[in-house]
This record gives C-alpha cells, structure tokens and sequence, in this order.
C-alpha cells in the first residue's frame, strides 16, 4: 500500500469527486483532505492510499492534470523529518 500526496487541489474538491478521478487507475484504499474548520472547504491538499501499481499509474496519468483551473501535484508521500534533540 503506498500514500500519495495531492496538492494544489482547488477549494471545490471533495472526497468523491476525487475517489472517481483516481479511481481509473485503481482501487482507492483510503482519502483524506485537509479541510478548512470553519468553511468546510477543502485547503489545497491531501492523501490517498492505492496499491503500489495503481498509485504509480495514478502519478503518471494525474500529476500535472488540470482540475478546475489548477494543475494537480501528485506523487508519493515524502518521510517527515524528525525533529529531535541531541
């Protein structure tokens, strides 16, 4: 199972419209969308679980994609960096 990151998404995205774009190269595991408390709406950015295969294809077919204006950032979940002490 892999997470990729979605950024640059427009406020009008939502969990479904999102699941059925991503959903011609694959089967979607899991989304999750940022969104803003107060607006509902979302804030530009997210992730969604697919098998390794199908996120690949999904990162090939859909980064870069034009989705209500904006063109989609998509690709594999980077590691956050620790932050620690000494």
């Amino acid at each position: 199972m892999k997470k990729l990151f979605i950024g640059n998404l427009p406020s009008s995205a939502n969990e479904s419209s999102l699941t059925e774009l991503f959903s011609r190269y694959g089967t979607v595991r899991s989304i999750k969308l940022a969104t803003d408390i107060f607006s509902g709406y979302c804030r530009g950015f997210g992730f969604i679980e697919m098998e390794g295969h199908e996120a690949r294809a999904a990162i090939s077919g859909l980064n870069g994609y034009e989705l209500d204006g904006k063109l989609l950032k998509v690709n594999f979940e980077k590691a956050k960096n620790k932050r620690g002490g000494r």
